[in-house]
């Protein structure tokens, strides 16, 4: 018996394929939101007092647009592990299959 398998061979591409995709996807939108893309800026958390109590308000908006790039950054980082779980879960599922009962 192998230790330490947790999942199925299925499972565990379909967790590296969306691992991939998930950080793709996030790590692109990490870099728009830093870079400050204006077709973003439906997804910063904008209120009323960051554009009329501050006296500057595109750096505080910056700084808005740089959170949420910090975020998207991070749940990337979180993709990663999952997809090293699952890739560590393929080659266990790989090493069962060549033991013999």
């Amino acid at each position: 018996m192998v230790r330490g398998l947790i999942c199925g061979p299925k499972l565990a591409a379909c967790g590296v394929v969306l691992s991939l995709w998930g950080v793709v996807m996030l790590a692109l939108l990490g870099i728009f939101f830093t870079t400050h893309a204006a077709v973003l800026i439906e997804d910063v958390p904008i209120t009323d007092e960051d554009l009329h109590q501050d006296s500057n308000p595109p750096t505080r908006i910056y700084d808005l647009y740089n959170k949420v790039g910090y975020n998207c950054f991070i749940a990337a980082a979180i993709y990663v592990v999952f997809g090293l779980l699952s890739c560590c879960q393929m080659r266990l599922n790989k090493q069962k299959a060549y033991l013999v009962h």
